[in-house]
This record gives C-alpha cells, structure tokens and sequence, in this order.
C-alpha cells in the first residue's frame, strides 16, 4: 500500500496550541495569493511560511475565504518558534491535471515542525480524474494524501487524507473526510511510526481504510469515530518484514461502522518476523450493515504472488 497523501505530517512533534489573538498574522493574500480557484498560489504560501517559521514569535498563517489553487507544498522546519497557528477560513484546491502533481508522495507537507496547529477550512484533493484513470487501468501518476487537525475538511483526496510519521502527541479533533466507496487507495487517516496519536469526534467516509495503522505505531486512541462507507480501522498490515517494529497500546471506542466492507481488523502476513500486535482494546463498536465486523487475518495477501507462509509441522 503506498501511504502517499494529500496532507502529511513527518515530525518532531507536533503538538496542538490555543491560538494567540496578540501575535502577528501573515495573510497569504498578501503575499500574492488569489482566492478565484485559477490561479497557482503554491509560491505566495510557501512564502507566508517562511516569514512564519522565521519569526521568533508565535504567529497566525491565515488562510480567508476563497479557493486556492496549490501544487505539492513542503512547508519545512526546524522554525525559531513552536507556535504557528494556521488557520483556513477558505478551501485549498488541487490541479485537476492529474499530472500537475504528478509522482510527488504528497499535496501539502510539513517536516520537522513543533508546535503547529491547523484549524478549519476545507482541503479538496481533486481526486476524481485518478481515480477514474487507475480504475481503467491506464497509466496514472502515483498521487498525492491529506493532513488535518483541528475542525477540518478533507474532500477527495487522490490517495491517503491524512498521513502521521515519525510524530510525538498528535491530536486530531473534529475531523471530516470525504470521499466515494469506489475511490481507490484513499486511507482516511494513516498512523505508524508514531506515539501519543490521539483521533477524536471525527467522520470518515472513503473508499479504503478509515484508519489505517502501521508498523511502529503506539499510545494511540481513537474514540467516538464513525466510519462508512470504508474498510473499516485496520491495524496492518504487519510482519511483512522479518525485522519490524510492532504495534502496541491501543485503544478504539465508542466507534460506529456503517455500510463498510470490515469494522475492527488486524491482519499481518503469514511469513516469519519479529512484528507484533499486543495490547489492543476495541471497545463499544456499533455495527449498521457491516460485511466483516471483526475481523483477524494471520495470513493476510492482497496480491496473487504471494509469499512463502510458514509451515505447520
């Protein structure tokens, strides 16, 4: 499975602030951004990040109302301070050339960040025209996922929405992706390689995982979480490497399952490795029309070549 995505986090720590109604704002507008849904505003972002994550203050990157247009955006640390607040009032847009991203892993990025909050707003992924390219078999670009945390939108993602690794206390409340049951490879939110990843009040509805949990993931919660229509939340899969950290300490509640192909699944490959799944509590799930509601797959393979398994005496 690649776990590209339309917003994806690779950090340091990532940790939610209030934001501060006294620090300064840097406008994308002013830095050159229109908000017509036409024309590309990746420079005068990136440029509205630089000054923020220059800045020795706390700052707000604010993004008003309107549409605009980005290509694949890498917004880098380390910054000089660990309090930048961006807030979305309008919708982030992608090119709907399946092209203009082309084989970039993600649309909107940020590295080595601390102490970034994103609040509000809507990220549209434009991902209808790949999911029609892949599912007619032609050649298609890789695709791009989502991030989000805080009151956010994902629409459409062209793969992953919301993509955390290598991330300390991550928070996500009050999250809402969007995308068709037939939409390929579009994982709601996928975690691995992180710790203290918390997933609250949040809808998904997509044509993958609704979560998705990978190889090093721990401390994670996941609580009063509807899914559907989706694959339900999977942890896995693991043991496709012999040397592999596993997964551990986690806990879904309070969860419901609607008009999904699964709702709790752990799955790992049936081949030797050190990998691991312990500690898992799943808690107070509803399920409406749920094909697979729990669901624990030892000897999982999605391709027809599959694998040696290991052999029972």
């Amino acid at each position: 499975m690649n776990n590209s995505a339309l917003l994806s986090f690779l950090c340091l720590f990532a940790l939610l602030h209030q934001s501060l109604a006294a620090s300064p704002q840097f406008n994308v507008i002013q830095f050159g951004a229109k908000p017509d849904g036409r024309t590309d505003s990746t420079s005068a972002f990136l440029a509205a990040w630089k000054q923020a994550c220059s800045s020795t203050r706390g700052v707000t990157l604010y993004v008003p109302k309107g549409r605009f247009l980005t290509r694949s955006m890498l917004f880098k640390g380390p910054c000089r301070n660990s309090a930048i607040f961006i807030r979305i009032d309008g919708t982030l847009v992608a090119p709907s050339d399946i092209w203009a991203i082309g084989n970039n892993p993600n649309w909107i990025e940020f590295q080595y960040v601390n102490g970034v909050t994103i609040s509000g707003g809507v990220l549209d992924g434009k991902g209808a025209p790949l999911w029609s390219c892949k599912l007619a078999g032609r050649k298609c670009p890789t695709g791009a996922t989502n991030v989000l945390v805080s009151g956010v939108t994902s629409l459409n993602s062209q793969m992953f929405h919301v993509v955390i690794n290598f991330c300390r206390n991550v928070k996500l409340q009050g999250v809402r992706i969007s995308a068709p049951g037939n939409s390929p490879n579009t994982d709601g939110i996928h975690i691995q390689m992180s710790t203290g990843v918390t997933v609250v009040n949040t809808k998904v509805a997509t044509g993958d995982d609704c979560v998705s949990i990978g190889p090093g993931a721990a401390n994670l919660r996941i609580e009063n979480f509807a899914c559907g229509p989706g694959h339900g939340i999977s942890i896995g899969s693991l043991g496709k490497n012999v040397n592999e950290p596993g997964v551990q300490n986690v806990t879904v509640k309070s969860t419901t399952f609607t008009g999904t192909t699964n709702g709790l699944r752990i799955k790992s490959w049936g081949k030797p490795s050190n990998g691991f799944a312990r500690n898992i509590l799943f808690q107070h799930a509803t399920m409406n029309n749920v094909q697979n509601p729990i669901f624990i797959d030892q000897r999982y393979c999605p391709d027809r070549n599959c694998p040696d398994t290991v052999k029972k005496n």
